[in-house]
């Protein structure tokens, strides 16, 4: 039988990397878009942390919604 191939310490930075990678991408498209408008060095670094925080919501909502379909472990057992 073949076990899984990452650790749990391994899984937990794996995914704790590709949450922020998730909020980055968010955040640098934010920039990208008002740097593409035209904007000013304020106007980009308003769209970066709007970004951060778009980026921070959405994170949360599928988290949220991600957990509605994992297995909970006392389903069905009472």
């Amino acid at each position: 039988m073949v076990g899984p191939s990452l650790t749990d310490s391994e899984r937990d930075i794996a995914s704790r990397r590709l949450k922020l990678s998730f909020v980055g991408l968010v955040a640098a498209s934010g920039g990208l878009i008002a740097l593409q408008a035209g904007g000013s060095l304020v106007i980009i670094a308003a769209g970066i942390v709007s970004g951060l925080v778009l980026g921070a919501v959405l994170l949360w909502f599928l988290l949220r919604w991600w957990a509605e379909f994992l297995p909970q472990p006392d389903r069905g057992r009472r």
